[in-house]
């Protein structure tokens, strides 16, 4: 007596599951310029490593005890690996209704959660429907309405607490979809082929006017570049599946385990000879802050994460002698460096991320403080920037700042926790105070300005009799900045930091109290 016949039904069940919502419709997926499900699934793992479950989960139809007609589930989810590491995958088919969830079975989308939640690895979800209630077509079939739930919910606010979690926008994807996507530690959208919205245009056009394609309402455009809803653009979807590996790469598989260190493959202690003369003498010039990143860290390991949002602070990971860390920097070419209302944001979550997972984090610091005038008052950039600066205070990882220019004011103090260690390192170039003295001298001098016959003349010796005092090393002299150090020394003293951080970071281990927020 053999079962073989019911092993044959089930492998035959499964590849009919293959075949999602038929040809036809597989067809109009690659004709928009999309992958389907599946073949998104085996381009992100590695090769052979997928392992499915619920394969033959779907809507059979029988005629007596005969199989007719069998519609798959428009969800695909299982464990596979990426590097050599496990993590829980799940996608929506777009090709069996759209990826709504009125052509769900059961919740495998839950069930993907549940995985990653009770096992600790990391799951990334591509998106690609809405994932919530479907069509009022439901209705029909329901005879009924019902109070909106969001399912395993409580599982997606467990989870940014507990391990890596990434999303991929992989089409039109509105509702509780949308929320999928941005619920994660790091979010993709592919230009031109993707997109994000609360409700999608015929739901606009009827709620609120507006008369938009998919691409005016929520494109990557939209959402990498003005909303920051999600983190990165990518150019195709290979390029978005080559990120989620990527910045997998620097995180550990929960918060229970250390980031993982690769084999080293740079010189610790590599002298550039650019860095000494990379931050300009005027200090109305700007210089690549990117560059001179990539110049300190481990070659060709600097990722960054939200490019576009928030312009003026640089945020990602990179790797010091093979130990992975968070890197923020000021971009001087947007505005200035300034903290305004979008990069306090994009930095109150970077660093709940870094803290999260165990990441020690390196700011290069130059800082002319938060953005001034009135878009910025009304962009209520105190409130959001004073946000940062708790975020900043609340983090208990390892930090350092590398002062290689200006601090000054309130977020200029938000480098580090000035009342702890505040490990920090300046450069010769670094300058620094409550406000800049050119703008200084205006506020102080402003009644001696007025009244003098030669307000241009006064304003010059003001200044140079100001700059006199304003060299970091009068600062050092009074122990107000630690140390002062050749700017190509940095790397070696970043190196040698980053081991010692590394033997904090194992007695840190675990969920924090203040937990991961989107």
């Amino acid at each position: 007596m053999s079962w073989q016949q019911e092993v044959d039904e089930i492998r035959r069940r499964a590849e009919i599951a293959k075949q999602m919502g038929g040809a036809e419709n597989i067809k109009r997926q690659h004709d928009g310029g999309k992958l389907t499900v599946r073949e998104r699934i085996d381009r992100l793992l590695d090769p052979g490593s997928f392992h499915e479950y619920g394969a033959i989960a779907g809507t059979p139809k029988y005629e007596g005890d005969k199989l007719v007609e069998f519609r798959p589930a428009n969800f695909v989810g299982g464990v596979g690996r990426i590097n050599g590491r496990r993590v829980a995958v799940g996608g929506d088919d777009f090709t069996v209704r759209g990826g709504a969830a009125d052509a769900s079975i059961g919740n495998k989308q839950g069930y993907a959660e549940l995985i990653a939640h009770e096992l600790h690895i990391p799951i990334v979800r591509l998106v690609d429907g809405t994932g919530g209630g479907g069509s009022v077509r439901t209705f029909e079939t329901t005879k009924r309405t019902y109070v909106p739930a969001n399912p395993a919910f409580d599982i997606l606010v467990q989870l940014m607490a507990e391990v890596p979690v990434v999303a991929g926008c992989m089409g039109s994807v509105a509702g509780l979809g949308a929320a999928r996507v941005a619920a994660s530690h790091f979010s993709v959208m592919v230009k031109g082929t993707s997109q994000l919205f609360v409700a999608g245009p015929p739901v606009v056009k009827w709620g609120v006017g507006e008369d938009l394609t998919k691409e005016e309402l929520g494109g990557s455009e939209i959402h990498a570049h003005v909303s920051g809803a999600v983190d990165n653009e990518a150019e195709s979807e290979e390029d978005a599946f080559r990120q989620i590996r990527r910045f997998l790469s620097y995180l550990p598989q929960s918060v229970w385990q250390a980031p993982p260190r690769t084999t080293p493959a740079d010189d610790p202690y590599r002298r550039e000879e650019e860095l000494i003369s990379i931050i300009p003498r005027n200090r109305r010039h700007g210089y690549d802050a990117r560059r001179m990143v990539e110049l300190i860290v481990d070659r060709d390991s600097f990722f960054e994460m939200t490019p576009f949002f928030g312009p003026s602070l640089i945020t990602g990971f990179a790797r010091l002698d093979g130990y992975a860390v968070g890197v923020m920097a000021n971009d001087p070419y947007a505005i200035g460096g300034s903290l305004d209302g979008p990069a306090s944001d994009k930095m109150t979550k970077f660093l709940d991320l870094c803290d999260t997972f165990h990441l020690p984090i390196v700011n290069f610091v130059d800082q002319p403080g938060f953005l001034i005038g009135r878009e910025a008052e009304m962009a209520g950039t105190i409130k959001r920037g004073v946000r940062a600066l708790y975020a900043m205070f609340q983090t208990i990882v390892p930090k350092v700042a590398i002062i290689v220019r200006r601090a000054f004011g309130v977020a200029g103090a938000g480098h580090g926790i000035t009342t702890g260690l505040n490990l920090r390192y300046a450069w010769p170039s670094a300058d620094w105070g409550s406000l800049p003295i050119e703008g200084g001298i205006e506020a102080a001098y402003k009644r001696d300005l007025a009244a003098s016959k030669d307000p241009e003349k006064l304003r010059r010796e003001l200044e140079e009799q100001f700059n006199r005092i304003r060299s970091p090393i009068r600062t050092a002299e009074a122990f107000g900045i630690e140390e002062i150090i050749d700017p190509r020394d940095t790397r070696a003293i970043l190196v040698d930091w980053v081991h010692q951080a590394y033997q904090v970071v194992p007695t840190q281990l675990g969920i924090r109290t203040r937990t991961m927020r989107p």
